[in-house]
């Protein structure tokens, strides 16, 4: 053990001995001086804390304090009611007191009991156990706003738990602290038991045992009882003191001097109306002039001061902003700034702030937390840090969404109205502003919250402004997946894979893939919207395929294969008939005859005539599948897919193209249409 933690253990056991064993007087007088040296240092420490979790140690050393107290009174009780003395101190503070008039002593004693018993203890007491209650009250919602900074990615996991820590050790020190203020209550009350015993104890012992005269006995003991009450009440006042202080004081950057000056002298303007105030007091009061007039002079001149001192500072504030937007300017680090791209940006016009203010009632950062939260569950990725800001480029109603910089959608909101979907048919008794869905492309109307009902009833899809931008939000991320997963994004999916599953990520990074091969393969998933949660299904099937081709299509062909269970259900619900559109054999043949190799792989060199054919085709058919109220999927043999996946995008990269082996053997299959050349 080192020597500090034995001096503590040391001085808590000479506290106890202290009322068992005699204490010569002198040793008696040094302990009643460190007590209120410990008292003093206690109150500045309590009121220079910026929080309270800066002092957490005061509810131990409240309890440690108040046993020292209750020891020294018990030390100065048998002396006092042995011998009749209890050292200097004790004397000295009961003379300076009663200056000869003994009732006045009890008064000031009694007052000093008062104030600390029934103002400064009861209140710190009731403060401390409201403070506790709501501590524990508010800890479900700190810590929900905790993960939803960590959600939304403004904090770390390290900083998430630094932060759950100080909550917990805010409940455990409020709680605390509201049974540790008993110990003050307790103390205030052995005082006033202990004055009584000193007093009428003393007095019967002076006169019986050590014969005194009335008169002396009643002086002597009387002084002692007003000394020892005073040297003990003292500390116990700081002590409360500081204890009121610690469950009253709210976090802050500054000590409690740095407040006080800085909250309660901020507005000058008020002491001018305070020094008025105490002016006309000696005027037209029976106050003399003589008393008021200085102080309200004091006033005056203080509240002077403090204008001109905000005013410099005010001046030095806007100068600084200056000097350092300059700076900014002319420094090279200013230009290395602009090269920073956010990966998505949501902007708008100043007509549409309200969406984000939470203060004007905008749930927009709740909603894009959990459209992070919705992509990582459908898609596997993390969604990076959307960056919203508001642009006065922009018409006062309309909203741009940026990945990496370029604009992928736009749209116009009516904040007053709601977005009405019609079901197929319209409605006459329904009217509104004309314009189309964001998201989808699809005819709607913005219609006036008298119109909502009506519109409700007739089964039109009636949606609010903001559900509006949460949507098209959630489609654009979608769509663009494959752009914003890069190789540090996949560095991150793959190293919280590795602290489940060490071995398979070992056995494929760097042996047989590298991080930018494994991101390929990742990528052209999203592309085609395949989630890729399920990384050890992927990553199993790299390690097994890796070996034999780097080729990232074909790559991704085995994979593809390997979540057949997935595909099948992102498609198709369990026992129901999957509708599609089969290629043909003259097709197939076709696009298998016109696949090239080359060094860097394998790709389709399809005559342009060729390919303006099975456009042509693949339009007919879809057309006629969406007309029949059904999703249009392509389906092919696996050898063809990729390849004819690379024909439908360029105008149809919506539609699914999937192959036979992606396909669960349980799942009913219905063509509805089949291309041919």
């Amino acid at each position: 053990m080192k020597i500090k933690d034995i001096s503590v253990l040391a001085g808590v056991i000479g506290i106890v001995l202290m009322m068992i064993l005699p204490i010569p007087t002198w040793l008696l007088d040094v302990l009643l001086i460190i007590n209120i040296s410990l008292a003093l240092l206690i109150l500045l420490v309590a009121m220079n804390t910026k929080e309270a979790l800066q002092f957490s140690i005061f509810p131990a050393m409240l309890l440690v304090t108040t046993l020292f107290r209750l020891a020294l009174n018990v030390s100065t009780t048998k002396l006092i009611l042995g011998k009749g003395a209890a050292g200097e101190v004790v004397a000295t503070f009961g003379s300076w007191i009663a200056q000869g008039q003994i009732a006045v002593g009890f008064i000031v004693f009694l007052i000093l009991v008062v104030v600390q018993f029934i103002v400064i203890t009861k209140g710190s007491e009731r403060v401390a156990e409201v403070s506790a209650r709501f501590t524990l009250d508010a800890m479900p919602g700190k810590q929900m706003s905790i993960d939803a900074d960590l959600n939304a990615g403004l904090i770390n996991e390290q900083q998430a738990r630094e932060r759950r820590q100080k909550i917990e050790r805010e409940a455990d020190f409020y709680g605390a602290m509201d049974g540790a203020s008993k110990f003050v209550k307790g103390d205030a009350i052995a005082s006033i038991i202990i004055l009584l015993i000193n007093l009428i104890g003393g007095f019967i012992i002076g006169i019986a045992i050590h014969g005194m005269p009335f008169n002396q006995a009643l002086s002597t003991y009387s002084i002692l009882t007003i000394g020892d009450g005073l040297v003990s009440q003292i500390p116990a006042l700081l002590i409360s003191t500081a204890a009121g202080l610690i469950v009253t004081r709210a976090s802050s950057d500054g000590s409690m001097a740095d407040d006080i000056t800085g909250q309660l002298f901020t507005y000058p303007k008020l002491l001018y109306i305070v020094a008025v105030t105490i002016a006309l007091l000696g005027f037209f009061t029976p106050i003399h002039i003589i008393t008021t007039l200085p102080l309200a002079i004091l006033l005056l001149i203080a509240a002077r001061r403090m204008q001109k001192n905000m005013d410099r500072k005010q001046i030095e504030v806007e100068q600084m902003e200056e000097e350092q937007q300059i700076e900014e300017v002319r420094s090279p680090e200013s230009v290395i700034n602009l090269l920073q791209v956010d990966p998505i940006e949501f902007e708008f016009g100043y007509g549409l702030i309200p969406l984000a203010d939470t203060q004007q009632g905008g749930d927009l950062l709740d909603r894009i937390i959990m459209i992070r939260r919705q992509c990582a569950l459908e898609l596997g990725i993390v969604v990076p840090v959307i960056r919203i800001r508001d642009n006065i480029q922009l018409k006062p109603n309309e909203y741009v969404i940026k990945i990496k910089g370029n604009v992928v959608g736009r749209g116009e909101l009516l904040l007053n109205h709601y977005l009405a979907m019609s079901p197929g048919y319209e409605d006459e008794s329904v009217s509104g502003i004309e314009t189309l869905e964001p998201s989808f492309g699809l005819p709607a109307l913005w219609i006036d919250e008298a119109t909502k009902e009506r519109a409700e009833v007739a089964g039109y899809t009636v949606v609010d402004p903001p559900s509006v931008v949460a949507t098209h939000l959630t489609e654009i991320i979608k769509k663009h997946a494959h752009e914003l997963l890069g190789r540090q994004e996949t560095r991150a999916l793959v190293d919280n894979l590795k602290e489940n599953y060490p071995v398979l990520v070992d056995e494929l990074i760097p042996s047989i893939l590298s991080i930018g091969d494994v991101q390929k393969v990742l990528a052209k998933l999203l592309r085609e919207k395949v989630s890729i949660r399920d990384m050890v299904s992927i990553f199993e099937t790299l390690a097994d395929y890796g070996t034999y081709t780097k080729d990232p299509d074909v790559l991704t062909e085995y994979v593809r294969q390997a979540l057949s269970r997935q595909i099948t259900q992102q498609f198709s619900e369990s026992g129901e008939t999957l509708k599609v559109i089969t290629v043909g054999p003259t097709l197939e043949k076709k696009i298998a005859e016109s696949v090239q190799q080359s060094d860097q792989g394998s790709y389709l060199a399809l005559d342009p005539a060729s390919t303006q054919t099975v456009f042509q085709k693949l339009t007919e058919q879809v057309n006629r599948m969406i007309q029949l109220g059904h999703q249009p999927i392509i389906l092919t043999s696996p050898t063809i897919r990729m390849y004819l996946r690379q024909v439908v995008e360029r105008t149809m990269q919506d539609i699914p193209v999937l192959s036979y082996s992606e396909l669960e053997p349980n799942v009913e299959i219905q063509s509805v249409g089949v291309v041919n050349l």
